[in-house]
Formats: structure tokens, C-alpha cells, sequence
């Protein structure tokens, strides 16, 4: 079957490493065992994690070679023993945290990406646990729906868990265009938050405005006032203004550190102002459904930069590591 693959490692220059290629078939048994579902993949995103593996970072030159995707949507062809509300034939989506909860893996595993200890979902057939398997909304198509997995749930995560933000409060969210940002504009917008954003893009301004944002900036500008929480996935570029931006109290919530993770602490207004810094990681599975039922009950719809059949992954990897996407970019089968 056909496969996206790390073949080999280059940290200055990852796409040299990028193959699309022919790999074994799955076994007929489930990787997972009778806890298993096999899907057929329709569409995959593409996003930063594919490239810093590509890099070297948390993937090993032993491991290799890797298929490559932490996002995909597609048709259940297996479903296993467990999979709940799914029967074959039934488009789906990927919950892509193995380990989170022991769903389907050992007990005592650890928190796991496809790509990294498991092969990644671009291929033509996955394994996954029964447990990750949801129903994709209604009211998403198969690109849309693939581009959930890591964005999506990652900024449902900062906002409604880390951040612990309710309807009537404020928020900044740092650099306007990725998936992350994207997606939590459009949520935050949905669920009655004033939403305030920041870009060096006077086009990117303009897109968020139009996705639901309240207000938008040059990134760094002075705000109109200062906000309840921060979402930061860009890092050491942004995370001064990040600080400064929330009020007493508040909270600054990281995901990513695209621009470079080691930022001035800015240790002296945090503790003089009892900010509260918080990580996040994607998401639980619980924090999944919730979100899947949000875009579908609210009829939200990622932003889709662009989509590339599959032969031209490596144009879709490129985009993502140029970073001239609004949204996301989607590789379809």
C-alpha cells in the first residue's frame, strides 16, 4: 500500500527526507488485537509535527523508515469489538493520542503520537484502538474532518481547559494563520468570547476578522485593553507580548514554540502579577467528543488552506514548512 514516509533525517533541511512510496500491506491481524479498528484514510493534514519529525526531533534514525501524520479522516473497514456508535462503512475520525487513558494500548504506556512509536495515519490502511474511533459530524467533508485531530482539539483544549475562559471574557490569541489559531478563533468566536488577534499580515488581519475575531494587530502592537487569557503556539517571538498582554490574574496558555522555545522568562510580571502559565498537549479523548459535538452543533469548518493529492505530499509538506498556509493543508487519498 502507498505511504507518506520519513526515509530519512535532515534537521536543516526535512523535506529531503520526505518519500511517497509503496510499504508492506497490514497483517490480517489487528495490531491492536481484537481492541482494534482498521480505517481506510481518505484525507490527512498536514502539520508541524510532521516536520519536526522530518528533523530529527523525537524520531530516531533507528526508527526509520516512519510513516509520517498525526491527523486523518476516512471509512471504518474493521470495527473491531469496541468501537462505539460506528459500524463499518461509516465515515470517521482519528483520536491520535495513544496511551491518553490506556484506550487500547497497554496499561502503563506512555503518551504517544502516530509517527512516533506507532506508524503514522498516512497510508492507505491504519490500525488504531477501538476506542479512538469517532464519527466524523455531519457537517464536515473528509478534508475538513481530517483537519481536527491536532489543531482543533489542541485549541479546544487551551481554551476551555487551560485557559478555563467563559462567554463574556477575552482573548488574544498570538499569530493569526496557523491551524492552531484558526481553529481557536472560529471556537472562541462560537462560544461568546471577545476574541482579539495578532499578525505581521495586514491579509492575515483581515481573514481573522472575517473567521470572527473582534479585533485585530500588528504582532507586538499595544492592545485596547488587557485580556482574561493568551494563546501562544509561535513562542519566544511573541511570548513577551503574551505576558504583558493578560491581566492580574490571567492566564498564558503554550502549545508550540514555531519562532523558538527559549523566550526572557518575564519571571518578575509573573509573579508580581500571579499570572498563571499553563502547557498543553492536544487533548484527552473526552475533550475529543466534546469537540467533534461543538463543530457539529455550532457548524464550524476549519479553515482549508489548500489540498494536494497525495503523489504531491511533498508539495503540501513544503507550504506547512514555508509557513505561507491560512489554515490548514490537507493531503487526500
Amino acid at each position: 500500500m502507498k505511504a507518506v514516509i520519513a526515509q530519512s533525517i535532515h534537521a536543516d533541511n526535512p523535506l529531503a527526507g520526505l518519500q511517497v512510496t509503496q510499504i508492506a500491506d497490514l497483517d490480517t491481524a489487528n495490531t491492536f488485537g481484537q481492541h482494534g479498528a482498521r480505517i481506510r484514510i481518505a484525507a490527512n493534514s498536514v502539520n508541524h509535527h510532521d516536520i519536526w519529525s522530518l528533523m530529527g526531533v523525537g524520531l530516531s534514525e533507528r526508527q526509520l523508515p516512519m510513516t509520517l501524520g498525526t491527523d486523518g479522516a476516512g471509512v471504518l473497514v474493521d470495527a473491531g469489538s469496541g468501537v462505539l456508535g460506528c459500524a463499518v462503512g461509516d465515515e470517521v475520525m482519528i483520536y491520535s493520542v495513544f496511551g491518553a487513558d490506556h484506550a487500547g494500548v497497554g496499561a502503563g504506556a506512555r503518551r504517544t503520537l502516530p509517527s512516533e512509536y506507532y506508524p503514522g495515519l498516512m497510508q492507505e490502511y491504519v490500525d488504531i484502538p477501538c476506542a479512538h474511533v469517532f464519527a466524523k459530524p455531519n457537517n464536515l467533508n473528509m478534508s475538513e474532518a481530517a483537519a481536527l485531530g491536532t489543531g482543533w482539539l489542541t485549541a479546544y483544549t487551551m481554551l476551555f481547559e487551560a485557559a478555563q475562559v467563559k462567554p463574556g471574557d477575552s482573548v488574544l490569541i498570538q499569530g493569526a494563520g496557523g491551524s492552531v489559531a484558526t481553529a481557536a478563533i472560529q471556537m472562541a468566536h462560537a462560544a461568546g468570547l471577545e476574541v482579539l488577534v495578532t499578525s505581521r499580515s495586514t491579509e492575515r488581519q483581515k481573514r481573522a476578522l472575517a473567521l470572527g475575531a473582534d479585533v485585530a494587530v500588528e504582532s507586538g502592537a499595544r492592545l485596547p485593553h488587557k485580556v482574561d487569557a493568551v494563546l501562544d503556539s509561535v513562542g519566544q517571538a511573541t511570548w513577551s507580548h503574551s505576558i504583558k498582554s493578560v491581566r492580574p490574574g490571567g492566564t498564558v496558555v503554550t502549545c508550540g514554540a514555531t519562532s523558538g522555545d527559549q523566550p526572557s522568562a518575564e519571571l518578575t510580571r509573573v509573579f508580581f502579577q500571579e499570572i498563571r502559565v499553563q502547557g498543553v498537549t492536544m487533548g484527552s479523548l473526552e475533550n475529543f467528543a466534546r469537540m467533534l459535538r461543538f463543530v457539529e452543533h455550532a457548524d464550524l469548518h476549519p479553515v482549508i488552506d489548500s489540498v494536494y493529492d497525495v503523489d504531491h505530499a511533498s508539495v503540501a509538506f513544503d507550504r506547512v514548512v514555508q509557513g505561507s498556509m491560512f489554515g490548514n493543508v490537507v493531503v487526500q487519498w
